[in-house]
């Protein structure tokens, strides 16, 4: 019986032992893979004004492949010919793939909300969709680079007057 007394307290040691190695500071946390980052734009100019804001946050998966959500927001004022307003909105899932130091490749699909009000004409309310395929430069948390519209169509796209854009993203 005493032996047994033993082997069992024996048994409770290496378990309290065991189990004390996995403390809170330990364990891997999924908010410590995720980073956040977007960015703000402000123009001016005769008779014309625009705001932006694109927060984002993604999820790194490993250190070659990302993923993650985007939200946008422009103000557009013009009063060049026809006082108009413009407010864009939505948002996009984005996917990072980097398979060297320096170089990432990027696929984006952007679902965008357009409502423009314009004095004296009928409001323009309709979505535009983008499918982006892009390659970028990465320094630090700066990535630069350009992407590409695959379902671009000069006719109806409202926004962008060109397939190609310009890629600047900065995540913390």
């Amino acid at each position: 019986m005493h032996k047994i007394l033993i082997l069992l307290l024996l048994i409770f040691l290496v378990n309290i032992n065991l189990f004390s190695q996995n403390s809170e500071l330990d364990r891997h946390r999924f908010i410590d893979d995720v980073r956040f980052g977007g960015g703000i734009n402000i123009g001016a100019g005769n008779n014309y004004s625009t705001f932006s804001i694109s927060p984002s946050a993604i999820y790194d998966f490993s250190d070659k492949f990302s993923a993650g959500l985007s939200a946008t927001y422009v103000y557009v004022k013009n009063k060049s010919t026809v006082s108009r307003t413009t407010n864009i909105y939505g948002g996009s899932v984005l996917a990072l793939y980097k398979p060297i130091r320096n170089m990432q490749f990027s696929t984006e699909f952007e679902q965008l909300k357009i409502n423009q009000n314009i004095a004296f004409l009928n409001d323009a309310d309709l979505w535009q969709s983008a499918l982006y395929i892009g390659a970028e430069y990465v320094t630090g948390n700066i990535s630069m680079g350009l992407r590409y519209d695959v379902l671009f169509d000069k006719a109806t796209n409202i926004i962008y007057s060109s397939a190609l854009s310009p890629i600047f993203r900065v995540y913390f």
